[in-house]
């Protein structure tokens, strides 16, 4: 993981951030500024819906997550957000996880529950032919819904919903496999964080604790957990090993964020998981002809887009990477006089695939209209020697402003920066 933060950033410590400065990036509060989000009392708390500023960052890490899934082999898939109670029973999520589950609804004689998880679905996937170790590692991803039942108490802004949209995945390898398949996937999170421009707080490794919360023969988590080590050895990664903390099925590997309050949650995960594929019966024909038991690692690159949204507005202050600013460019013609080239300028950007707007003459002052442009990375002015010239002067987000340019100069390097997920503006 790039840079971890200093120790007074870790959990039982605030960042250094005064009480005005812990407010200004509150992300609820950024979230309303910003209009990026926003809930109402007839959805209902831990509701959220996405303003379209809101929506273009969260397509953008869709986006995103898909390209760097596809590059590593991974398949995509798509499952009903709800199935039979039966099939909760089976994964064991029923008799571990159901006080975070919604209660189920009885529809036609049969009970369905909202899913709490995905992997029960992609077990069945996995299982709905046979399978050769050929196919082997065999990763499908989704990035699906799941809700959990949270008490109004906890719930807040973005980091703790009620719908939750996941970037999962499920590895189904053999276990000689388990420890390289958990490291390529804790290489992903770094390179995400990496282009999101965030910084994991530590990184844990999470352990069964006390109590019969845990489902499956104890040798197997110790063999787990054995694999979860491996791979963050392959990986170069510290960490620290804490129990109580694994989930039902299996040991994983967390990767803890700290939000500008102090608080530290979990961002992506890593999972080995020996308890599911017994439950489910899954089986692959090996090299020998003989069935044999695969290994489910589950992993999630980005967490859930909400809380990964809330930690960009939080870390960030609401100035997007210009890959994710919810508007990349606004083009500010001086006068009506310049309103042709304006547009021209405008379907040269959204040809190049950015997300543009003008400010256009009649909605104030030059001044005005850059101010009221907010964050967003690039202003292109157009006055009259720009339009003559098919340039523009362009204004960057850091308080830089560069002579004018040719459009297609300009446009083609915004185009580079965004396609590259740079962080830096030019």
């Amino acid at each position: 993981m790039p840079g971890a933060r200093a120790p007074e950033r870790r959990r039982g410590h605030s960042p250094r951030l005064s009480f005005e400065e812990t407010a200004m990036h509150d992300h609820r509060k950024l979230g309303r500024e910003l209009d990026l989000f926003g809930s109402d009392p007839l959805i209902g708390a831990g509701l959220p819906y996405w303003l379209p500023a809101g929506a273009a960052v969260r397509h953008a890490l869709e986006q995103y997550v898909h390209d760097v899934e596809r590059r590593a082999g991974y398949q995509h898939v798509h499952s009903p957000v709800l199935a039979k109670r039966e099939l909760y029973e089976l994964s064991g999520h029923w008799s571990h996880y159901r006080d975070d589950m919604f209660p189920p609804m009885s529809v036609g004689g049969e009970e369905f529950v909202l899913r709490p998880s995905l992997c029960p679905h992609h077990a069945l996937i996995y299982k709905s032919r046979g399978r050769s170790y050929r196919e082997l590692p065999l990763r499908l991803a989704e990035l699906g819904g799941m809700y959990r039942s949270e008490a109004s108490g906890v719930l807040g802004g973005l980091t703790r919903v009620r719908a939750i949209q996941l970037n999962d995945a499920h590895i189904f390898c053999d276990v000689d496999d388990a420890a390289a398949e958990a490291a390529d996937a804790l290489a992903m999170i770094r390179d995400a964080y990496a282009a999101m421009g965030i910084e994991p707080a530590r990184v844990r490794l999470s352990l069964p604790g006390a109590g019969g919360k845990y489902a499956g023969a104890p040798p197997l988590w110790s063999r787990a957990a054995a694999l979860l080590r491996e791979a963050l050895s392959l990986s170069g990664l510290s960490y620290e090993a804490e129990e109580g903390e694994a989930a039902f099925y299996g040991p994983k590997i967390d990767v803890q964020i700290v939000d500008s309050a102090g608080r530290e949650s979990t961002l992506s995960t890593v999972q080995i998981d020996f308890h599911q594929p017994e439950r489910f019966g899954l089986e692959y024909v090996g090299a020998d002809g003989e069935r044999h038991r695969p290994v489910m690692v589950h992993r999630s690159v980005i967490g859930s887009l909400e809380r990964a949204l809330a930690q960009l507005i939080e870390v960030h202050g609401g100035a997007f990477p210009p890959w994710l600013a919810p508007v990349q460019v606004v083009l500010v013609p001086i006068g009506e006089e310049q309103s042709v080239a304006a547009r021209s300028v405008l379907s040269r950007c959204l040809d190049a695939g950015l997300r543009v707007e003008v400010a256009w003459a009649d909605q104030g002052s030059v001044g005005a209209r850059i101010h009221a442009a907010g964050p967003v990375p690039y202003v292109a002015v157009i006055g009259a020697r720009e339009a003559g010239a098919d340039a523009v002067a362009l204004r960057l987000r850091d308080g830089r402003r560069l002579d004018p340019l040719p459009v297609g100069e300009v446009v083609g390097r915004i185009a580079e920066r965004v396609s590259s997920r740079a962080l830096d503006l030019w």
